[in-house]
């Protein structure tokens, strides 16, 4: 690389060095919030997802971006589905549903398979009223 590349800072490496350092900061710091959120400590969360202390840390510090398989075992030991980590790191794009399937996928109170149920339910609901908003923009009139 050249002196001239350098000096400006804005070569397509530094770009990509900047995007993917922002991307585990940004991983980091929610992990670590929704460990806090949670209650659990450090420690108990590296046993529970079987990954070593000194890893998560980093990881919680953004000085890792973890792999799809270390973020599906924090998840696991988070109770939280995997899909809302993967999402955040920027491994799996955002399904339609927006702020409300994150909720649901998020919630720790929540089974996997009431979350599934409760995402299937929201989503045939989606698909119903669909139609009518894109058939009916405006208002017929009609009264009810």
């Amino acid at each position: 690389m050249s002196e001239d590349t350098r000096s400006t800072g804005d070569s397509a490496g530094d770009v990509a060095a900047r995007v993917v350092t922002s991307a585990a900061q940004d991983i980091g710091s929610f992990i670590k919030s929704q460990r806090e959120a949670a209650e659990v400590s450090l420690r108990q969360l590296s046993q529970l997802a079987g990954v070593s202390n000194p890893y998560l840390s980093q990881i919680e510090r953004g000085l890792r971006k973890p792999s799809a398989e270390v973020l599906g075992q924090i998840a696991k030991g988070l109770r939280m589905s995997s899909e809302v980590l993967l999402v955040r790191a920027g491994l799996l794009e955002q399904r339609v549903g927006g702020p409300v399937r994150d909720a649901l996928l998020a919630d720790t109170d929540l089974t996997e398979r009431q979350k599934q149920v409760l995402l299937e339910i929201y989503e045939s609901f989606r698909r119903e009223n669909a139609p009518r908003t894109e058939s009916q923009p405006e208002e017929t009139g009609e009264s009810t």
